[in-house]
Order: structure tokens, then C-alpha cells, then sequence
């Protein structure tokens, strides 16, 4: 956003935590073009990308040990993300978590971002699962939000606190209960 003469604050950046570029850059460039929303958007991303493929990334602590012991228990996983799929992609493979997941929905395949539901439900419909025993793992206020109106039960990471109105709240995924999905679940069947 500096490149637009846009100077953002950490806070501002995280209030916006979660939702799509068409949501974000509309409200730091009230009076941009659609056209010009979409190139600093794609301008944005690119970045990021560029960034994950060189400097990597680390999955948040305990993320990639559940995936895989998710994964060896015969669990359904999708990751429905808000972001570009490019960027899924770029993110999954520096990860080297991509075989663990059945399906990603990512922002070109809903028509509204999040906290709307369409990205959960579009997940929940790629695992043919019912929404009632589909279980989100989020770390954005907005997500949660999502997960809510789909109708999901929900797992929120609050880093350093921040609140988040999940089924449950824990400051990270190596704290979650061994059998926290399983109780989740069992709570909604």
C-alpha cells in the first residue's frame, strides 16, 4: 500500500485479517477503479508469493502435526482459504502439506469472502460432508464468523489473546486437547 501512498498501521492490517483483496483494498483506496483494485491486489500477491519462495514459510505451531495425524486417522481435510489459489498452492508446497488435503476452495471459487459461509460450504461440498460435521480451524476473526453462519463448529487460534468467539479458543494448536476433534464432532451428531 506504500507504493499508493497508503501508510498502514499493524492494527489497520489486522482488522482486515482474513478477508479478500476486492474487501480490503476498496477500503485504503475509497475512490480506486475496479480495475485498479485488481492490479494492486495481483501486485500484492505476487509479492507475497515471491516472499514464500524465498524465504519459506512455518506452518503455526502444531498445524502440520495435526494435518498429518488428522490425515492417519481418516479425517476429510480441505483448506478454504480467502487468499488467491496461487497462493494456497505457493503456501502448501513450501509446506510440503498438499497431500494431506482432499480439496481447496480458495477465493476464485466463491463469490463472496469471509465472514460470508460460501468458502466452508464450498469445502464441506467438495469432502461431501455435511456442514453440521465439518469442523473449521481458524485464526481470523472473520473466519470464525464464517464458520458460524455455514453452520460448522470451530476451532480459533488466538495468538497473543485475541479474542475470537470459536467453539473453541486456544492460544495455539500444539495446546489443543488430543481429542479435541473428536469431541466436536460428538457434541454435534
Amino acid at each position: 500500500m506504500a507504493d499508493e501512498g497508503v501508510e498502514l498501521t499493524r492494527e489497520e492490517f489486522l482488522a482486515t485479517f482474513g478477508w479478500r483483496n476486492d474487501a480490503i483494498i476498496p477500503r485504503w483506496l475509497p475512490t480506486a477503479s475496479p480495475e485498479h483494485v485488481i492490479q494492486v491486489g495481483d501486485s500484492k500477491e505476487e509479492r507475497y508469493r515471491s516472499l514464500v519462495r524465498a524465504r519459506g514459510i512455518s506452518a503455526l505451531p502444531g498445524a502440520a502435526e495435526w494435518i498429518k495425524r488428522l490425515a492417519a486417522e481418516d479425517w476429510r481435510q480441505a483448506v478454504a482459504s480467502s487468499a488467491p489459489r496461487l497462493n494456497v498452492d505457493v503456501v502448501l508446497e513450501a509446506l510440503g502439506l498438499a497431500r494431506y488435503f482432499q480439496a481447496t476452495v480458495s477465493a476464485e471459487d466463491v463469490q463472496h469472502g469471509k465472514p460470508a459461509p460460501d468458502v466452508f460450504l464450498a469445502a464441506a461440498a467438495c469432502l461431501d460432508t455435511p456442514p453440521s460435521h465439518s469442523i473449521v480451524v481458524e485464526d481470523a476473526a472473520a473466519g470464525i464468523e464464517a464458520a458460524r453462519r455455514a453452520g460448522m463448529a470451530s476451532i480459533g487460534i488466538s495468538r497473543k489473546g485475541a479474542p475470537l468467539a470459536a467453539t473453541l479458543v486456544v492460544p495455539s494448536l500444539d495446546e489443543l486437547p488430543h481429542d479435541a476433534f473428536d469431541r466436536l464432532l460428538s457434541a454435534r451428531l
